[in-house]
C-alpha cells in the first residue's frame, strides 16, 4: 500500500555492509509536512538511513515506500565533506542545477528559470555571489549556495545530512528559517542532526536511533536523558558485538 502523499514509510528496514547492520528492523512513517530531526550516536545509521531513502544505497531487507510520484520529487544534501568544490562552476550555475529534474541536462534556461534562481540566491542571501566559482567561497556561503539549489529544485521530500555542521551562528539561523518555511508550505524535512538544544528549539518531530530504533515522535517525549543513554548503551553494544546479519537475508 502506498504512503499519503508527501510521506515516508520504513517497513522492517535494514541496511547492512558487509553484513554488519548500519540499520536494524526500523519500521515507522515520516508524516506529510513534518520536520522531523534524526539523532544518535556515531555510526548509528543517520546518515545510511538518509542514503537509503533516496535510492542511493539498496535495503538489505524491508523496504522504504514514498508518497510521491517518482524519486525525481526527492531532494538530497548529504555532508559537505562529500562534495567537491573542484569543479570550475559559478553559484549562478550551481543553483541552476535545481532545474535539471525539470528541464533535463541539456534542457536551456530561459527567463522564467533565471529569475526562479535569482529570487533563490536573494532567499538564501547571496545574490550578491552569482558570478563566483564556488571553489572561492566559505562554508557558510557555500551551504547557502546548496540551499539555494534546494528552493529551485522545490522537492516535496528534502532529506538533509548534518545540514548545520562548521557554520556560523547567523548562517544557521538564516538556514533554519529555510527549513521553517519549507515546514509551513507541507514539505516532508528529515534532517540529520547532533545538537540537541537545537532540535528541541526548532524540531517539532525526533527520530532517535543506535543502528535500531530507540525512539520516534514528538521532540519532547524522545530526548529524554533515559532514552538517550539507552541510544548509547545499544550504540556501544553493537560495536562490541561486531552482530553480523544473517545469511539467510542475502542483499536485493
Amino acid at each position: 500500500m502506498k504512503p499519503a502523499d508527501g510521506a515516508v514509510a520504513l517497513e522492517d528496514l535494514t541496511v547492512a555492509y558487509d553484513r554488519v547492520p548500519a540499520i536494524h528492523h526500523l519500521t515507522g512513517t515520516f508524516a506529510p509536512g513534518s520536520l522531523t530531526a534524526i539523532v544518535g550516536p556515531n555510526g548509528a545509521g543517520k546518515s545510511t538511513l538518509l542514503k537509503t531513502i533516496t535510492g542511493i544505497l539498496p535495503a538489505d531487507d524491508g523496504r522504504v515506500a514514498l508518497g510521491v510520484r517518482n524519486r525525481k520529487e526527492i531532494a538530497y544534501l548529504p555532508q559537505q565533506a562529500e562534495i567537491d568544490r573542484n569543479f570550475p562552476i559559478t553559484v549562478h550555475d550551481t543553483v541552476g542545477l535545481g532545474l535539471w529534474q525539470e528541464i533535463g541536462i541539456f534542457g536551456g534556461i530561459g527567463d522564467r528559470e533565471r529569475e526562479r534562481i535569482n529570487r533563490a540566491l536573494a532567499i538564501a542571501g547571496i545574490e550578491g555571489l552569482a558570478r563566483r566559482p564556488v571553489g572561492t567561497l566559505s562554508a557558510g556561503q557555500f551551504q547557502r549556495v546548496l540551499f539555494a539549489r534546494l528552493l529551485v529544485q522545490d522537492a516535496r521530500i528534502i532529506l538533509l545530512d548534518e545540514p548545520f555542521s562548521a557554520l556560523d551562528e547567523r548562517t544557521t539561523g538564516d538556514l533554519m528559517q529555510l527549513l521553517a518555511d519549507w515546514h509551513r508550505r507541507h514539505r516532508t524535512v528529515i534532517a540529520v542532526l547532533h545538537d540537541i538544544g537545537q532540535i528541541r528549539a526548532h524540531f517539532p518531530d525526533v527520530l532517535l536511533i543506535a543502528r535500531e530504533p530507540v525512539a520516534w515522535g514528538p521532540a519532547a517525549e524522545v530526548l529524554t536523558a533515559d532514552n538517550l543513554a539507552r541510544a548509547r548503551a545499544l550504540s556501544q553494544l553493537w560495536i562490541e558485538s561486531g552482530h553480523h546479519y544473517a545469511h539467510a537475508h542475502p542483499r536485493h
